[in-house]
Parts: C-alpha cells; sequence; structure tokens
C-alpha cells in the first residue's frame, strides 16, 4: 500500500511537532510505502534539515507556507472571472454566520458550507489549470471582494468593523492558509499515485488530501493529537504568540472553522488522541461514526529500568535512588502551567511537612512571554522560600529548586522522575499530558489537575484535583507524602495502566488496521496502463510482486533449473508397440541440479 503522509510544520524536518510520532509510524509499518508531502513554517525550520528516513519512505516533496512571495503570474479575463466567482463564494461564506447548533443547522447555514466548499475546489482546479493563485489572493481584487462580503447583509458582526490594514492582513494569512491549492503535487507522478492520504493535523496539512480525494479518489484519514482549530484559537486570541486585531482574528476564526467542518466532513476516518480532542472535534462537525481515539505511542525503553526497579521494591517505597519527601515537577514552563498555584500550594505543604522539598525540572518555552513568567515564579519562590542559613555568615539551602533536564541533578529525563516520591502536574489548559504519561511508565505516584485529558490518562491511578486550587493541591500531596504504601501501589497501577494503553505497540497496531480497513472500501481505480481502449481491465496487467515494496527480487534466492536432455529420437520405422517398448527410464528426467541467485550473485553449494 502507498501513504501519502501529509505533515504541516513537522516531519521530516528535525525541529517541529509530531516528527517523532511520524517517524514511528513509517519504520514500524515498513512493509507500507510512504511519500511524505510536507508543509514548513519558518526558513529556520528548513535550514535544521531533514531527520534520517527509513527505507520505507520512497519520496519526499515539501512547500513552505512562510515565505510571502506569489508566482508572479496574472490572469486573462476569463480566469479573473472564475476566480472572482470561486473566491466571492468562499469568502461570503466565511463572512456569514454559522447555524445554530451543530448537526442541525438550517437552509442558510447548509447554504453557506457548500458555497465554502464550492469555491475553495473552484480555486483549486483554477490553481491546476493556470497557476497564479498566489497573486490573485494578494491582489486589489480580492481584497475589494473581501471588504464588500464583510459589509453585507447578515454578515458577522464581529467582522463589520475592519478595515483596509485588517483586509491586507487577512489576505496575507489567507494566501499562506491556501497555498497548498497552487502545488504541483496533483498529478499521475504525484498524490494521483497514493493509494491513502494520511494526514498528520487538520488545517492547511490537510488541504492536499481533499484535493487527492477530489482529483483521484483517494480516501483522507485525519489524525490531530492537538485539534488544529482549539490550537489556532489560543495561538490567535489576544495572549497568543501573534496578537491580532479583533476584526482579522474573527475572519481568521471562521475560515478555518469552516476548512476544519470540510475535511471533517470529506474525511472517511478521524482519529484523536484522546476524547477531550474528541468532542472538539465532534463540535466543530466532525461525525460521530468517523471518529476513533487512538492514543500517541510513547517510548518506554529509557523509563524501563526505573519502572521495573519499583516493581521489584528496589530503591524503598521513592523508587530507585527517589526522596520519598521531594515533590518532582516536569515540563515546559509557561503560564498555562500554572506553577503559581502550585508555589502557593507548597507554602501550605510545608507547613505541615517541615521536611518537604519541591524540584521544578524543565526550561521556559520559546517567546517574551514564557521567559518572563519563569523570572515571575523564581521571583515568588525566593520570596515565599527564603533561603534557610541560620545567620548572615551561614550556608542554607532552598526548598524549591529550578533545573533543567541535563543539568547535574537530572543528566537525563528518567532521572527527573527518579528524583522525589511523588510526581506533580498543576496545569491550568493541558491536551494529552505526556508528562503525566512519563510518570505512570516510571511507576511513580500523581497529583494532577482536572484538565485536557488527565482523567481519562491516569484513569484512578493518582490523585486528580481541581485547577487553580491551591490548597486541594497541597492537601492531595500531604496525603500520599505520609502514606508510602499508597503511593507505592498507585505507582504500580499507573505503570501498567501506561504499559497496556499508551505504547507504540498499540499505536501502530490501530493505524495498521485503519489503513486496511480504509483501502478495503476504496474503490478500484486504474491506471491507463491496465485497461484495455475499450476501458476493460486487463488480465494479469500488473504483477502481484509490483505490490511488494521495494525492490522484490534484491536479495532473493531463486532457483533456475538445468536444462534437460532431449529423450532418442524413435525412428519414424520404428512399429507403435516398439515404442512403447522402450524403457520408462529412457523418458525420466534427470534430477534436477539448481544454481540458486540473488543479489546478481551466484551462491556456492553450502549456501543453497
Amino acid at each position: 500500500m502507498r501513504i501519502g503522509l501529509l505533515t504541516d510544520g513537522g516531519y521530516p524536518y528535525a525541529t517541529g511537532e509530531s516528527r517523532l510520532w511520524c517517524d514511528r509510524l513509517v519504520r514500524g509499518l515498513a512493509q507500507h510505502e510512504f511519500d511524505i508531502y510536507a508543509l514548513s513554517r519558518s526558513a529556520r525550520q528548513e535550514g535544521t534539515g531533514w531527520i534520517r528516513l527509513p527505507p520505507s519512505v520512497q519520496r519526499v516533496r515539501t512547500a513552505p507556507l512562510w515565505s510571502a512571495e506569489g508566482d508572479g503570474r496574472a490572469y486573462g479575463r476569463r480566469e479573473r472571472r472564475r476566480f472572482t466567482g470561486h473566491f466571492g463564494d468562499l469568502i461570503t461564506a466565511v463572512c456569514t454566520p454559522d447555524g445554530q447548533a451543530a448537526g442541525s443547522a438550517g437552509d442558510d447555514d447548509a447554504r453557506s458550507v457548500s458555497a465554502f466548499a464550492e469555491g475553495l475546489y473552484g480555486l483549486a482546479e483554477l490553481a491546476r489549470e493556470h497557476g497564479g493563485l498566489a497573486t490573485a489572493l494578494r491582489s486589489e481584487a480580492a481584497v475589494r471582494i473581501l471588504e464588500a462580503a464583510c459589509h453585507a447583509p447578515g454578515a458577522r458582526r464581529s467582522v463589520r468593523g475592519a478595515t483596509v490594514p485588517d483586509y491586507l492582513v487577512f489576505a496575507d494569512q489567507l494566501e499562506r492558509a491556501l497555498r497548498p491549492l497552487s502545488l504541483d503535487w496533483y498529478d499521475d507522478d504525484g498524490l494521483g499515485a497514493v493509494d491513502l492520504c494520511h494526514a498528520t493535523t487538520g488545517g492547511s496539512a490537510a488541504l492536499p488530501g481533499l484535493l487527492a480525494k477530489r482529483f483521484f479518489g483517494a480516501p483522507l484519514l485525519v489524525t490531530e493529537y492537538g485539534v488544529q482549530l482549539r490550537a489556532h484559537y489560543l495561538a490567535a486570541g489576544p495572549g497568543g504568540d501573534a496578537p491580532l486585531r479583533a476584526p482579522v482574528r474573527a475572519l481568521l476564526a471562521a475560515f478555518q472553522g469552516r476548512l476544519a467542518a470540510e475535511v471533517y466532513r470529506q474525511a472517511a476516518v478521524i482519529t484523536s488522541g484522546n476524547t477531550h480532542a474528541r468532542r472538539w472535534q465532534e463540535r466543530c462537525g466532525a461525525a460521530r461514526a468517523k471518529l476513533r481515539t487512538v492514543y500517541p505511542g510513547m517510548e518506554t525503553e529509557r523509563f524501563a529500568a526505573l519502572g521495573e526497579s519499583g516493581e521489584s521494591g528496589e530503591g524503598g517505597a521513592g523508587g530507585e535512588g527517589g526522596d520519598p519527601n521531594t515533590l518532582v515537577w516536569v515540563g515546559r514552563i509557561e503560564p498555562a502551567k500554572d506553577l503559581i498555584s502550585l508555589l502557593h500550594a507548597f507554602a501550605d505543604i510545608r507547613k505541615e511537612e517541615p521536611a518537604a522539598r519541591l524540584r521544578i525540572i524543565g526550561a521556559a518555552a520559546r517567546g517574551a512571554e514564557a521567559t518572563a513568567y519563569l523570572a515571575h515564579c523564581r521571583a515568588l519562590a525566593a520570596q515565599l522560600f527564603p533561603d534557610e542559613a541560620a545567620d548572615a555568615h551561614a550556608v542554607g539551602d532552598n526548598c524549591v529548586s529550578f533545573e533543567e533536564v541535563g543539568g547535574p541533578g537530572a543528566p537525563e529525563l528518567v532521572d527527573a522522575y527518579a528524583a522525589g516520591g511523588v510526581i506533580v502536574l498543576s496545569s491550568i489548559i493541558e491536551g494529552f499530558p505526556v508528562s503525566l504519561v512519563e510518570a505512570m511508565f516510571c511507576g511513580r505516584a500523581t497529583v494532577s489537575t482536572d484538565v485536557g485529558a488527565v482523567v481519562e490518562v491516569i484513569g484512578g491511578t493518582g490523585l486528580v484535583v481541581p485547577p487553580r486550587n491551591p490548597r486541594a493541591l497541597a492537601d492531595a500531596c500531604v496525603a500520599l507524602l505520609r502514606d508510602p504504601e499508597r503511593r507505592g501501589r498507585l505507582g504500580a497501577a499507573a505503570r501498567a495502566r501506561a504499559l497496556e494503553l499508551f505504547t507504540v505497540e498499540q499505536n501502530l497496531a490501530a493505524f495498521r488496521g485503519i489503513y486496511l480497513e480504509l483501502i478495503s472500501h476504496a474503490p478500484v481505480r486504474r491506471s491507463a496502463e491496465t485497461v484495455n481502449a475499450h476501458g476493460e481491465p486487463l488480465p494479469f496487467a500488473n504483477p502481484a510482486e509490483a505490490y511488494v515494496p521495494g525492490h522484490w527480487t534484491a536479495g532473493q534466492a531463486r532457483t533456475v533449473p538445468m536444462p534437460m536432455p532431449a529423450p532418442p529420437p524413435i525412428p519414424l520405422s520404428v512399429s507403435v508397440s516398439a515404442a512403447l517398448s522402450v524403457p520408462a527410464a529412457t523418458y525420466a528426467p534427470r534430477p534436477t541440479e539448481a544454481v540458486a541467485v540473488g543479489a546478481g550473485q551466484a551462491l556456492g553449494e553450502s549456501d543453497v
């Protein structure tokens, strides 16, 4: 089977999201061929290069979404008329409010959904035939269409206050999001040659899959471990990485919502990493019958020694080398992790357990906001927990430490989880809690806040408290610090649950089954070489070996029989009865003498 793997800002680049998961997928399903169609998000990402690709990856085609250059093509009168109609349909649908409720949209919303799809595919067909879409989307004509749609009767209230600068910013963002429509991937040697498209995220990455289905009938599988629409809402909000004016945010949110709905409508199967993300997908228009939950696969080898030592009782209740009085927090330091509440909770913990310590192991996430947040956390810790020196001339120690993986206290990630008896997660926003699963693999007892997929992941093998509640967080931590036997029981149960649900093996088994299911229901697509002049299939046009990945003859031994001597001729004058009297051994073939040939070389007798 040939899989078109569609990525955005990740695999096969050395930086970005989902690169590790995609690499495990293509290596674990090596019986299939993979063609990678990758969108890059920055010049820096392209500069880092690719990770080393396995033999199952047949080819890689890339395109940037960060550059602002157009293709320099100008449309003629007929193409401009087509562009105006299709772009007008798409923008009108974007500016029209959604229906009242998911699954019960009225006629107006149904028309908007249809208009968005017609506009999207009309632009794709125009770009495929004539190019020039990037230039047209940034043209003055596009801005005028956008302005008219924002001020049309019935338009969204949030977009009516848009100004010319807002139109220009949105046009730039829209061109980048729709850039996959203008790529040269849609031919018989590109996406037309794949049996299945697998988009590793929604949004722009799924656009090539939509067009592959429309142009070639290839089924589309969409996987979202973080729902793309939710991520867009968080990034484009007032506190996001790129704050925008309210009308621009409203236009982008409306476009992304329409695009997500179309992707969900056309996808054959939609997978999420947890039920929290699955609920998001359903609210954004995904049909419940198409939804599957496939947990992310995580490597267990590096945590195996620590987890097994905990099961065998080595290293005490806190695990091998762990301090039973130490709480450990592991992750990226940013406002969503709510370390402020954790520090206030630890102040209450110290009142009841004076020997308790807190180790915060992680670095600040990218961005000025995360750096400032780390500085604020350090200042608060210094204020709440001053140096414990007896006097000005003595050496003291602080009960709260800020460290990084790779430092003296935690040379490896597993050392961070081995450092204490209880692992704490204090987030107020969380998708799939990776650090929590890692702690479970290590057999550690955990205290977590009830956000995202935490309850689904922990499944009763740890303590869960409400977010933004330092008192509840402190009470749960104190309860585990005082009860080593309970810590041991919860840690063992957590490890067993993680090994059952969150390994690479279960992830690969799930996608192996989905691939086979989709291809079994997909219609047969025949190329010109496999049909005759009347469109009827040609028997044996493609040998069965053509579907074996790679060079199917390489490294295989084949038997070549030596020519047999012909039986002696019977003279014409001999009667039939005389001919039948010739001994049968005369016509018996000699034992076959075989020569094994493999990889272009004859093998010796001992190799046969």
